[in-house]
């Protein structure tokens, strides 16, 4: 497929787009609430900043696990079932985890659950996402569409953080906080059945007709370079990820939760408008340029907040951390879809999504025992550090390596 062709049966794939949009924002509005009201729950029922840490890691290698699953049966399995199999594991995660406490049961309700410690690009659902969107677009308007989706995704999620100051409110009118902590997690079982519904309009989407034994074949070596260095990039973002940082801000500065959902509130609408940017920085810079040359300022601005003492300045730098450090999403999501052939893709999305989970599984364990010490702003020194390491191999290995619409 070169730059100007596009998909068969456009009006079918126009409509599936529109409704996997609608089904990100759902997702992202429930996201953007349960980063901050994890943590919180938590807290209120006695989990110290360490088992917050081992419950995230669970909830990260559960993540890896699904999304290894799913890349073995996308390629030979209807792309819509497994969304609504995804999609009820999310209505189970919201019923599930407001009636454990005991640490083993949360643990292997996270696990199971699709409730991740961050918001964005992680998750079962999203690879199978991915590939339906690319096999929808033309070359050219791939990375538009990623960033229109990344877009949505996290405006919704902005929306959902102001959710999070609920329980705040809910205690003027005589709802005890953990009561409305719940009731919020019912709330996010509840959006989990609205994108049930909304998968149920999707067509059928079985890629084995064009792949019967598939995974990946000629880009294998490619993809797994790629793996190698997300899960580095990872590896680093799981020191920081947004229940963490909400943790940290809890922890450090007294933060309440009213606060924080605002400060989440801007931070996500900051991200979400960096992704039309980074859209067309690509088209003029290169995609690769544009993931790396956004990713150390900003990795730079959280090494400077674990310093600073004034949560003022914290905040802004945290801010402008936000505005930044998105624009790879889209852009990374569009360079793994452009240097594979399209049958790999749903292999591609898992295999570079699962090593980039297993990897962001492991920090929040070593994140939680250090914010538990004096040492609370080191996790985001080594967060910043390892990141701006990726960016430069990335940067060495793949800079030669151009995508469709990039090539000459």
């Amino acid at each position: 497929m070169d730059g100007h062709t596009r998909p068969p049966n456009l009006d079918q794939n126009r409509r599936s787009i529109v409704l996997l949009y609608a089904a990100r924002a759902a997702r992202g509005f429930g996201d953007g609430f349960a980063v901050i009201i994890l943590p919180a729950y938590l807290a209120e029922i006695g989990f110290d900043a360490f088992q917050i840490g081992i419950v995230a890691t669970a909830a990260l290698l559960g993540t890896a696990a699904a999304t290894l699953l799913i890349g073995h049966l996308g390629a030979r399995h209807d792309i819509r079932n497994l969304l609504l199999l995804g999609a009820a594991f999310m209505i189970a995660s919201g019923i599930l985890f407001p009636n454990a406490q005991h640490i083993v049961l949360v643990a292997m309700i996270a696990f199971f659950g699709t409730m991740n410690p961050s918001t964005g690009d992680l998750g079962m659902l999203v690879p199978l996402e991915h590939a339906m969107i690319a096999r929808s677009v033309a070359d050219d308007e791939r990375t538009g569409a990623f960033a229109r989706y990344s877009l949505i995704g996290a405006l919704a999620a902005a929306a959902g953080a102001l959710v999070a100051a609920a329980p705040d409110l809910l205690g003027t009118v005589g709802i005890d906080r953990l009561t409305a902590l719940k009731l919020l997690f019912y709330g996010y079982a509840g959006l989990g059945a609205v994108i049930a519904l909304i998968y149920t309009r999707l067509p059928h989407a079985e890629m084995k007709a064009q792949a019967p034994q598939a995974a990946l074949g000629p880009s294998r070596g490619i993809v797994y370079k790629l793996a190698a260095l997300f899960s580095i990039d990872a590896f680093a973002g799981g020191f920081a990820v947004q229940s963490l940082i909400a943790l940290w801000l809890f922890e450090r500065f007294d933060l309440s939760l009213t606060a924080a959902s605002l400060f989440f509130f801007w931070a996500n609408v900051l991200a979400a408008f960096s992704y039309p940017v980074a859209a067309r920085l690509a088209k003029r810079f290169g995609l690769v340029n544009t993931m790396v040359f956004t990713h150390i300022p900003s990795s730079l601005c959280l090494i400077v907040a674990a310093f600073v003492p004034n949560l003022t300045i914290v905040l802004a730098l945290l801010l402008i951390r936000a505005a930044l450090s998105q624009m790879d999403v889209p852009t990374r999501t569009s360079y793994v879809m452009a240097v594979v052939t399209p049958v790999e893709r749903p292999a591609a999305a898992s295999v570079t999504a699962v090593p980039r989970s297993l990897a962001s599984a492991v920090s929040p364990a070593i994140a939680g025992a250090l914010l538990s010490t004096t040492m609370t702003g080191v996790p985001l020194v080594i967060c910043g550090v390892l990141k701006i390491a990726y960016d430069v191999a990335l940067l060495y290995s793949f800079r030669h390596i151009k995508p469709p619409e990039e090539r000459g």
